[in-house]
């Protein structure tokens, strides 16, 4: 296969490097110092997928791929690892996860007899590299964002039958959190802010843990909370431009107004 303008980027990316001649911003950077870059855009590049613009997912995505020629050209230099090591170590691991495909030719498993064996001939490298672990969760579970966390753990803790049976289980335990909460922020309780967050920790977690049980992705569900509370607010804007008003000038009763009535033209708009 020839692909002329990835080695041209590939290239770009290492004149940006140059120690002699390259950009000073790029030769600062460190694996560590590039982390959040990569998913800032990650994250840019779920946005356009959501909104099914094709041309945003062709930039975003140019710009994840800039993130990995950065690493990678990094790893070149320090003689750790390169984009060729990289792309062989992951050429061999999706060989060696799918044997339906590429030894067998199995073409009735389905998708989730796929996951399954995926997850299995994982355990089997994990014990054959000596990798394995003496705990049944292991702290990967906390790569993640918060919420995804959550939501492995409790996956993680049902298989071995430590969960609740059902939401309405979790319902009580999330009421007890909250609970707690409200008792840490009591008008006649001295205030503690480590008590407080711990509280509230723990009630976004069981929280979690409901959304879990009523087979929700809770970063997703958040997620979409966040898109119709920004969607609405445009609309609350617009609909002060048209009375004329200016939203700077507002105090919060006066807004709450227009909330409501943004409210109102939205159901109206459905």
């Amino acid at each position: 296969m020839n692909h002329p303008e990835l080695e041209k980027l590939i290239q770009v990316v290492k004149e940006l490097r140059d120690p002699d001649h390259g950009c000073p911003w790029d030769l600062k950077q460190t694996h560590k110092t590039l982390t959040k870059y990569l998913i800032e855009e990650s994250f840019e590049f779920i946005n356009a997928t959501e909104k099914d613009d094709f041309a945003a997912m062709e930039e975003e995505l140019g710009d994840v791929l800039l993130q990995i020629l950065l690493h990678t050209t990094i790893g070149e230099e320090k003689n750790l690892f390169s984009l060729e090591s990289v792309s062989k170590t992951l050429k061999e691991k999706m060989i060696r996860r799918h044997p339906h495909v590429f030894e067998n030719k199995n073409t009735s498993i389905d998708a989730s007899e796929v996951v399954k064996n995926w997850e299995k001939i994982k355990e089997e490298e994990k014990r054959r590299l000596g990798k394995e672990s003496d705990t049944l969760i292991t702290d990967k579970v906390l790569f993640y964002p918060a919420l995804h966390s959550a939501d492995k753990i409790g996956k993680a803790t049902n298989k071995i039958k430590f969960d609740w049976d059902d939401a309405s289980q979790v319902m009580y335990k999330v009421e007890e959190e909250w609970q707690e909460l409200k008792e840490e922020l009591a008008p006649q309780k001295q205030k503690n802010q480590e008590d407080i967050e711990e509280e509230l920790g723990d009630f976004l977690f069981s929280t979690a843990q409901l959304a879990r049980h009523l087979g929700i992705n809770a970063e997703e569900a958040l997620r979409n909370a966040n898109i119709k509370f920004l969607r609405r607010f445009h609309t609350m804007e617009d609909i002060i431009k048209e009375d004329k008003q200016d939203i700077l000038q507002m105090n919060q009763q006066e807004m709450d107004i227009f909330w409501g009535k943004a409210k109102k033209r939205e159901k109206s708009d459905i």
